[in-house]
Parts: C-alpha cells; sequence; structure tokens
C-alpha cells in the first residue's frame, strides 16, 4: 500500500508542528488509518495515488490522497493547501477536506509518517472520464450547467484571492447523487508546486495531459507567474472539453503544443456548439492576459446561456403538452399560436432544436416541425426517423407519435398491431394521448379484439388526465353506452369540458345534445352557434 518517501531531517518541523497543533486542538479531524478498510486505487499523478475506501462502518466512500515525495516541500505545500480548503470548505463545487490520517512505514515511529489527506469522494470520477463514458447521454442543458458548476467553483477561490494554478479536467471531478451530477474542484495547485520544487522531475514527468490547458504566456522565456487571468484560460478549454466531450489536442506531442499554442493554435468549436457558447470560451483562451474575460464576467455569461436553455427547455414541454388536436392544421397552429405569443421566432427555436438533439423532447418537438413543415419543408421520413428515435430512448411521446405513423401508414406500410404495441407502450408510461389511441384501438377492434370495457377505462385515465379527446371520447362512451351504461346527463357534462378545452369534435357534439336535447334542454340557438364556432375554427385552422 505504501509508496510515500519517508519524512526525515528537521526543515519541514515548522509545518509538521502546525499539522499536529491542529488536530491536536481539534482544528483538524484526525482519523486512524486503521479504522479504513475496502481501500482501492482509483487514481494517481505526479504528486501521489488516491484511494477509495469506507471508514469503519460507514456505507458511503472517502477519498484517501497519499504522497509520493514527502519532504520539506511536499509537507509545506500540504499545510498550505488544508490551509487554503478552510477558506473554501463551504462550497458544493469544490471537494470537501475531511481530516487528514498517518501511515508508518517501518513501525510505530514518528520519523516514518506519512501524511495522507482524507477527502470527499466524488463517485462519478474525473470530469476526463465523465466525458469519456457519458458524453452522448448529456444535452446542451447538461454542458451548459456543467460549465457554470465549474465557473463558480473557480469564482468562489478568485473571491478568496486564491489562484488554482492547475486546471484541468483530471482534478475536476464529478459527483453522481438524486438523479444530478455535480461538479467538484479538487487541488488547488498543489501538485503542480511541488513538480514545480523538483525541477528535474518535472521535466521526466509526462505532461501530455496538462500542457494544453496551461496560459500560453508561461512557455515565454520571460518568467511568468501563473495568476487568476491564468485559470480564465484553462477554463476556456475546459469549456471546449465539456462541448466537445474529447481532451484537446489529442494525438498531438506536448513539444509541438509548447511551440504551436503561444503562436495562437487553439481548438476547433464543435459544429452545433451555440455561438454565444463558443464566443465565451475563445475570449477565456486569448493570448494576452488583459483581454481574458474576469471569471466573473464568465459566470454571469454562462448564467443567461443556461437560463436561455431553461426557458427554451420550458417552452418545449409546454408545447408537447399543449392540448391534443386530431387534426394535423389545428396542432400545427396550436404550436405557431404559442410561439407568437412567446415572441419567439421560428428560426430561434428552430436553431435550438438542432442543438438539442440529445434531449428526448427537443428530438420529438423537432419531429413536429418536419412533419408539419415548421420553419422548414414538409419532411414526413425525417420526422419519422426522429420519433423512431425518441421512442428508441424510451420517450413516451415518441412512441405515441411513432404509432400514429404506423396506423395511418406515414411514410411506411400500415401496421395496426405494430401501431397498437406502441400505444399500449406509451400509455403503460402514462402517456394521455397512448391512454386515448389505445381505447380507439379497443373500442373498434384494431390491432386487437375488441373490447368495450376496456376503451371506456382507458378513454377515463386519459380524461383524468386532461387529454381533451379522452374527454370527449368518454362522453361518447356515457352517451351511446360504450363500456359502461348509458348516462345522457354526464354524456353532456363531458362535451362541455371537451368543448372548453377547444376540442371541435366535443363542440360539435356538444352542440348535437343542444339540438336534440341530449342530457339538457332543446336550444337551437345554441346549437347553432355551436356547430358554427367548430366550422370557423376548421376554416380558421386551414386558411393559416
Amino acid at each position: 500500500m505504501s509508496e510515500s518517501t519517508a519524512v526525515t531531517g528537521v526543515s519541514y518541523d515548522e509545518d509538521i508542528n502546525w499539522i499536529e497543533e491542529a488536530i491536536g486542538k481539534r482544528h483538524i479531524k484526525y482519523y486512524e488509518f486503521e479504522n479504513f478498510n475496502n481501500i482501492k486505487e482509483i487514481g494517481s499523478g505526479s504528486f501521489g495515488k488516491v484511494y477509495r475506501a469506507n471508514w469503519k462502518n460507514y456505507h458511503n466512500f472517502l477519498a484517501l490522497k497519499s504522497f509520493f515525495n514527502l519532504n520539506d516541500v511536499t509537507i509545506k505545500e500540504i499545510v498550505n493547501e488544508l490551509k487554503l480548503q478552510r477558506e473554501v470548505d463551504f462550497h458544493e463545487n469544490i471537494i470537501r477536506f475531511f481530516g487528514v490520517t498517518t501511515e508508518y512505514q517501518n513501525g510505530n515511529n514518528d520519523n516514518s509518517k506519512n501524511y495522507w489527506l482524507v477527502m470527499e469522494y466524488a463517485n462519478n470520477g474525473t470530469l476526463k472520464e465523465f466525458l469519456r463514458k457519458h458524453f452522448n447521454n448529456l444535452t446542451w442543458g447538461d454542458k451548459f450547467n456543467m460549465a457554470l458548476q465549474l465557473a463558480h467553483a473557480v469564482l468562489c477561490l478568485h473571491d478568496e484571492g486564491i489562484v488554482h494554478r492547475d486546471l484541468h479536467s483530471k482534478n475536476v471531478l464529478v459527483h453522481h447523487r438524486n438523479n444530478r451530477n455535480t461538479i467538484k474542484l479538487a487541488d488547488f495547485g498543489l501538485s503542480k508546486r511541488i513538480d514545480e520544487a523538483y525541477e528535474e522531475y518535472r521535466t521526466r514527468s509526462n505532461l501530455l495531459g496538462v500542457v494544453p490547458y496551461i496560459d500560453p504566456k508561461k512557455f515565454n522565456t520571460q518568467p511568468y507567474s501563473l495568476n487568476k487571468k491564468s485559470d480564465v484560460y484553462s477554463i476556456g478549454v475546459l469549456l471546449w472539453e465539456i462541448s466537445s466531450g474529447q481532451p484537446p489536442f489529442e494525438g498531438m506531442t506536448r513539444y509541438g503544443l509548447i511551440v504551436q499554442i503561444p503562436q495562437g493554435l487553439r481548438e476547433t468549436p464543435v459544429s452545433d456548439t451555440p455561438t454565444a457558447y463558443v464566443n465565451l470560451y475563445t475570449e477565456c483562451w486569448n493570448g494576452e492576459p488583459d483581454n481574458r474575460p474576469t471569471i466573473k464576467l464568465i459566470v454571469d455569461g454562462l448564467k443567461a446561456l443556461n437560463n436561455n436553455h431553461n426557458n427554451f427547455s420550458i417552452m418545449v414541454d409546454e408545447i408537447l403538452n399543449l392540448p391534443n388536436n386530431t387534426r394535423d392544421d389545428a396542432e400545427k397552429q396550436e404550436i405557431l399560436n404559442y410561439l407568437d405569443n412567446h415572441n419567439v421566432t421560428l428560426i430561434e427555436i428552430y436553431n435550438w432544436l438542432v442543438d438539442d438533439q440529445n434531449n428526448p423532447n427537443s428530438i420529438i418537438l423537432f419531429g413536429d416541425f418536419n412533419y408539419f413543415g415548421i420553419g422548414t419543408d414538409i419532411y414526413k421520413i425525417k420526422a419519422f426517423k426522429l420519433y423512431k428515435r425518441a421512442a428508441d430512448l424510451g420517450n413516451a411521446n415518441g412512441m405515441y407519435n411513432l404509432g400514429r405513423f404506423y396506423e395511418n401508414g406515414i411514410r411506411t406500410n400500415i401496421d395496426k398491431r405494430r401501431a397498437f404495441e406502441l400505444y399500449q407502450k406509451a400509455a403503460d408510461l402514462g402517456n394521455a394521448n397512448g391512454m386515448y389511441n389505445l381505447g380507439r384501438f379497443y373500442e373498434n377492434g384494431i390491432g386487437t379484439d375488441v373490447d368495450e370495457k376496456k376503451a371506456f377505462e382507458l378513454y377515463q385515465e386519459a380524461a383524468d388526465l386532461g387529454n381533451a379527446s379522452g374527454i370527449n371520447h368518454l362522453g361518447f362512451c356515457y352517451q351511446h353506452g360504450i363500456g359502461t351504461e348509458i348516462d345522457r346527463k354526464k354524456a353532456f357534462e363531458l362535451y362541455q369540458k371537451a368543448a372548453e378545452l377547444g376540442n371541435i369534435s366535443g363542440i360539435v357534439y356538444l352542440g348535437n345534445c343542444y339540438r336534440c336535447g341530449i342530457g339538457t334542454n332543446i336550444d337551437e340557438k345554441k346549437a347553432v352557434e355551436l356547430h358554427q364556432k367548430a366550422a370557423d375554427l376548421r376554416n380558421e385552422s386551414g386558411n393559416k
């Protein structure tokens, strides 16, 4: 287990005393090493190794950080790290420091004592590892959120007068909890300061993965101290990495990078990256430090992007939850009316959907745009592929829409049985449109045997979720005794609800009730008004 060099000599005594005094006064918690169990190495670097371990019977993991060269220089930097950690330990996006433990190499004597740091454990590993494993599942909302968390962590450091000096994707960690990924910043330049104290060792070490993140000014012949604007440069590279899912300049040699980066070499933006995000990270990696933004400006820019994304995400969800219409022209007009009422141009929402194709709901709405010809030409084969992709991702709206294509033979062969299966899956996931259409299939024996009772139950479930078509058909069941006893008054009430939701069939049936006295008194004038309203709605949607 042990790989640290024993602490000998006297030059580090003052720092050792500081640690021991802090432990004695309980400013720093001390953990007995023998109480750790299930110890497993999870990473290593130029300064040492990191282990995952349990403490006593505590079921959650802690991280243990060891050091290769635990001598006067390293001890000094450990003390500095502990002092810095106490300044920012409150921040959610900074790895928490819990205390220290000691391991003895040659028996229990102080001359062989090796200090290890006990830290918070991040269960999704480094940002580099996380992007490699999960990038294809990330939406732009996820990426913006991770970038903002990272910037917030660095802002906290800078507000406390701390410069990290060693930001790269192997010391940015990710912790997953409660269906949320949280960025955790680690190592406040500790490894870099230790390495710089050992120039010979540093020259031998493999810096290939670190060079792309270093302020280009550091590669000049003139001495240059890394500063806050150096952190900003590193942030710019990390923002690009989050957008691409790839380490910067993968495959290039460190020597080539050391020459070319100061000459202006930068990574190429990924094609689907929002322009505002590209502008932000390219400002960060400007070759002149004075031309780079402050970390506060970066946070503000990412907040604006995040808020804008959240607003569009809400809009997408709301559009997909608009009252269902059985007529395509009416559904298209509902979408156009929503965008107009929210002052969103077609080009804005269209471009946003193109950029957000890892989000199943955005895939669905983009399919709708291609199906109806919103912001583009009608392209139903593309809509079919998009709905299928969303359905394959387990999205209920995708299953429902794909079912419509199979039911009606839209850019595919008619397959009623396949449509039935897709409506069934969507309904099982709580999709009201799936429930309504599955009810139709049971009522009429489409792709399955006739089962009027099952149809009635499904219309009831859809109606309970506020689905206008479900409410309307439930009324039809009560009027005609389909799967239930005839109750014309109940039918009238349901038609009235469907009509209030703008369902054209509901308006027509309500007019019929007034004309024929079904569940209410005859009112010819009201009947004429309702039938005219339904006709006007059909004409209005058909003319737009």
